[in-house]
């Protein structure tokens, strides 16, 4: 059965909440040396999925729809917002700020599921319904990346 752009990246965002939680978790009881190890996959796959969306997925989009200054701008700014916070995260991380640490990973978790949400809801659908049969080639580009 052919995935589908929404499936296949709502997948990477339920595995990376995964991976968040976790080192919230961990964080939480100042289980340290695991928590660092947690955080850092949770950034490497955050950066990964940013990758695929801002180097394939959104130009190729851009580029078929000549829709530059649409839904994938909003998500580009939020993947910003959402990496300013991950830099300030690994800091309290750093600096063993449990207090800082829960805040941010609570600002975080509601930006991310209010990105989430848009990008399944709309912008994936989207992507999927101008690609149509041609998505399963843009899946491929993007894990082969």
């Amino acid at each position: 059965m052919e995935e589908t752009i929404t499936q296949t990246f709502s997948n990477e965002h339920s595995s990376c909440d995964k991976i968040f939680a976790k080192a919230e978790n961990l964080v939480a009881k100042k289980q340290w040396a695991e928590a660092d190890t947690e955080f850092t996959s949770f950034y490497t796959a955050m950066e990964k999925h940013f990758a695929a969306e801002e180097e394939i997925l959104f130009p190729t989009f851009e580029e078929r729809t000549g829709q530059t200054m649409g839904p994938t701008q909003v998500m580009r700014m939020e993947h910003q917002q959402v990496r300013q916070i991950l830099t300030q995260m690994q800091t309290s991380l750093a600096q063993r700020d449990v207090e800082q640490y829960l805040g941010l990973s609570e600002t975080l978790l509601m930006l991310m599921q209010q990105h989430n949400m848009k990008e399944e809801q709309m912008l994936y659908p989207m992507i999927d319904q101008v690609f149509g049969s041609e998505a399963q080639s843009l899946l491929e580009r993007v894990r082969a990346a």
